[in-house]
């Protein structure tokens, strides 16, 4: 572990003083005279992800001076671990005070690699935090948005319907949670007739995967997670460029799961169902085509305008499927439409939503703890281009225009008008690194969507 909880912590640890610009000349001031020159010297300032390692008389490293530039910063010591030299260190009281709860989750994520195939290269530094319940809170969300980067990283060789489904049962033992799956043939059986179309052509079945968690008497919230484990485009299949990636199109799962993670792990009250409709998109003599027209849980006709348009049409079934125990909010999670990303980018994550004050909520929540979403309409009159002449719905629009509202309008005929339901459309990549956000599969909105969950859920107001 590189981060450790403890009842104390010893002194003979390395201090970490956190300064920024305003508060480094008070700490400089306590320093020796050639200290502080060494710091002119240098032009330390106290930037963000900046530190410099200060030595005592004997040449032995005395104490880390890092700046950050934000104390409410998730990610404020996330550039310390990888770069100080291996050995404990401490939060010093010397300089600014960290929540924490920041301080636990900003170095977890720090030290964050994906070493499955590829081992480090070198110890990382290990921070020694007094125990609480803060700090717990902080690792613990920090675990669980890693669990999400961890799945989504794994390339798909290793990473298909059944070990996903393996991923999710190992969470569910480990929280106490109730885990089923419906494989194969038996999704006919069960009436998820577009699973099966979509994950058929494959030689690894394709899965409803469904976690049930909390008591019958909290309320009911459930998760939806696309879990498509690899992405060929399928009959209209995809550019090399396009399908480089198509490990990570399960993303939506993986995310779902890591929120899951967090509402198990902080015990939420909350009565908790996960749905992942796992497959894998490929190419074979009995894949879906385009033209076809499937049936649906909900009895809906889809007519498959494109098969790389797959996810909105398997996540069709799972909806249906959650709305029908009317929960209090159904929540889904989809690497869904390249349009999202062109009209947001990667790091903005597309919100759909039907009231626009929870929409506002959510896109202040996602500012406020820099995990984002931007709200974009379910813009009705669209609807119109998804008609289809032979089904009801047609997976593709007319045109490329509105992409991902169209796919959004898609999954809103597999709800009912009067439940409540967030559908976030995501990357879950990082396409450049930041500070504790190396290039790789990434958990986008969890955090965010956690504390909409408490607020709404756990807060006073829900508890009367």
């Amino acid at each position: 572990m590189t981060i450790e909880l403890r009842k104390s912590v010893s002194t003979r640890t390395t201090p970490i003083t956190l300064v920024d610009r305003t508060s480094l000349p008070a700490v400089a001031a306590r320093l020796p005279a050639a200290t502080q020159r060494w710091l002119r010297s240098i032009d330390f300032v106290g930037a963000a992800d900046r530190h410099v390692l200060l030595p005592d008389e004997q040449g032995q490293m005395a104490q880390v001076l890092a700046g950050i530039g934000d104390i409410d910063d998730p990610f404020a010591l996330a550039a310390l671990p990888g770069d100080l030299p291996p050995g404990d260190y401490r939060l010093s009281d010397d300089g600014l005070a960290l929540d924490p709860a920041i301080a636990a989750h900003s170095w977890h994520m720090g030290s964050y690699a994906f070493d499955r195939y590829k081992p480090r290269r070198r110890t990382t530094a290990r921070l020694l935090l007094p125990s609480g319940a803060t700090a717990r809170r902080g690792l613990a969300i920090a675990e669980a948005l890693t669990l999400a980067r961890d799945l989504i990283n794994t390339p798909a060789e290793h990473l298909g319907p059944q070990e996903l489904a393996g991923a999710a049962q190992a969470l569910a033992k480990a929280h106490g949670a109730r885990f089923k799956q419906i494989v194969s043939d038996e999704l006919l059986k069960k009436n998820f007739p577009a699973i099966h179309a979509v994950g058929r052509a494959s030689v690894r079945a394709p899965r409803l995967i469904e976690l049930q968690w909390g008591k019958p008497s909290h309320p009911r919230v459930s998760i939806v997670g696309k879990g498509v484990c690899f992405d060929s485009g399928g009959l209209d299949i995809k550019g090399a460029d396009g399908m480089r990636l198509m490990k990570k199109d399960m993303g939506g799962a993986a995310n779902a799961l890591g929120l899951a993670a967090m509402v198990m792990a902080l015990k939420l009250p909350l009565r908790l169902q996960v749905l992942i409709p796992a497959v894998e998109n490929a190419i074979a003599g009995n894949a879906y085509r385009p033209g076809d027209v499937l049936p649906t849980r909900a009895g809906l006709q889809i007519e498959i305008g494109n098969t790389d348009a797959e996810g909105r049409v398997i996540l069709s079934d799972a909806l249906a499927y959650a709305a029908e125990s009317t929960p209090e909010l159904i929540i889904d999670l989809a690497t869904l439409t390249g349009a999202a990303r062109i009209a947001l980018g990667p790091q903005l994550p597309a919100l759909f939503c039907r009231d626009m004050r929870t929409a506002r909520t959510l896109v202040d929540l996602g500012l406020e703890l820099q995990d984002p979403l931007w709200h974009m309409p379910l813009w009705a009159p669209y609807k119109a281009g998804i008609e289809s002449s032979v089904g009801d719905i047609v997976n593709t629009g007319r045109n490329a225009m509105a992409g991902a509202i169209n796919a959004a309008l898609f999954l809103e005929y597999f709800v009912p008008p009067d439940q409540d339901w967030l559908h976030v459309d995501l990357f879950g990549w990082n396409d450049a690194p930041r500070a504790g956000r190396p290039v790789g599969g990434e958990a986008q909105t969890i955090r965010t969507l956690l504390a909409y969950l408490e607020q709404r859920f756990a807060g006073p107001a829900a508890r009367g």
